[in-house]
């Protein structure tokens, strides 16, 4: 945003207006120039290295402000306050020209950021409220009790709930050196390595970020966590379509998607809209398959009864109508919600498994068995 700075460059100011005579340069376009931030970065744009080709012929001046995205929604108001700052601190009568423009990045293919990641599996939904991170947890803990060496990244970054569902309080993410560039090292609980924005921020404080920066600061917490040797990566992806499902598309080389669902129709509306996305040609992600959340009812004093609170096979169907697998039924059970609270997931080794960890376990196998279609 616009910073009038008058103390400081009063008596630059006052020189520019009593010399008349001076012409308009480069470095007076430059100092007024400092004293415009990039709203979200809270920086100046000379700062960040946003201000290029400052061109100045009498009069005329003219320059390019490059943008993180040619998406940025502020890029009106830093136009507005560039034209402003030339004429409050260089000539109310400079004829400014601003180039709107942004800086094409090569990047290098996801496979070649993440060599030692076999499987990347991202789950997804619609909606929020319908048990997708649960889900995540789960998954993750079931396939790190096959052997597999598991990774759980939480990309939820408005609402990370990994901390909270593995009981993590100590936050300190530690460095390591890897071919001359220090990276972030995951938290390993449950043999399952942990990385979650949640580990990085006041967890008392909202994440008040557009778009751009979420995007950002997702795709940094990506790139910059040495994972090591992965079978496979679960994604606790952000509900609803946007810009974060795309940051990771265009970020992760992605085996599939799962797309968590209750059985209700208004959640079913979301999973056709979830698959859609997946399918457009700018992501094209294969999705493995749909996982019904709270599908039943069982009492723990009754657990061979099923109640149908929610609607009754609504997944079910809808994956006969699409042809996409149905990978597993959850139930709706107290324990459920209990150990997501506690930092125990339910699908956790136990001398006597549950009928909730053994609807894990068959979600983990039969998404394996997904997984080794595709290759």
């Amino acid at each position: 945003m616009y910073n009038n700075k008058r103390n400081k460059w009063s008596l630059i100011k006052s020189f520019y207006t009593i010399n008349t005579m001076s012409a308009i340069t480069k470095t007076m376009i430059e100092m007024a120039l400092s004293h415009v931030d990039d709203p979200d970065l809270g920086q100046s744009l000379t700062q960040l290295g946003m201000i290029e080709n400052i061109a100045v012929d009498g009069m005329k001046v003219s320059f390019d402000l490059v943008l993180t995205t040619p998406a940025c929604p502020m890029k009106s108001k830093m136009k507005e306050d560039c034209i402003n700052a030339i004429h409050e601190y260089v000539d109310r009568n400079a004829e400014v020209e601003v180039n709107l423009t942004s800086r094409k990045v090569e990047q290098p293919k996801p496979e070649e950021m993440f060599p030692n990641i076999r499987h990347t599996i991202l789950v997804a939904s619609g909606k929020g409220g319908v048990g997708k991170s649960t889900v995540a947890v789960n998954l993750a803990v079931s396939l790190a009790k096959t052997g597999a060496k598991v990774g759980l990244i939480d990309a939820d970054v408005y609402g990370p709930s990994i901390p909270i569902m593995f009981n993590i309080t100590e936050n300190d993410i530690y460095g390591e050196q890897h071919n001359g560039k220090t990276y972030m090292t995951p938290i390993m609980k449950y043999n399952v390595k942990l990385m979650s924005v949640g580990f990085l921020v006041d967890p008392d404080k909202a994440m008040v970020w557009r778009g751009p920066m979420a995007s950002g600061a997702l795709k940094q917490l990506l790139t910059e966590t040495w994972w090591g040797e992965i079978d496979y990566l679960v994604v606790d992806m952000p509900p609803g379509t946007g810009d974060i499902q795309l940051t990771i598309a265009q970020t992760l080389p992605v085996s599939g998607a799962i797309i968590v669902s209750t059985p209700q129709k208004v959640a079913l509306a979301d999973v056709v809209r979830g698959v859609e996305m997946f399918q457009n040609p700018n992501i094209n992600i294969p999705v493995l398959g749909f996982v019904e959340n709270m599908a039943y009812f069982t009492p723990a004093e009754l657990p061979g009864n099923k109640y149908y609170i929610f609607g009754k096979e609504g997944c079910s169907r809808l994956s006969k109508e699409m042809g996409i697998p149905l990978l597993g039924e959850i139930p709706l059970v107290q324990s459920i919600a209990e150990s997501g609270d506690n930092g125990k997931p339910v699908a956790l080794w136990s001398d006597t498994p549950t009928p909730e960890s053994e609807a894990f376990d068959r979600l983990a196998e039969n998404t394996i068995k997904e997984i080794c279609k595709r290759k």
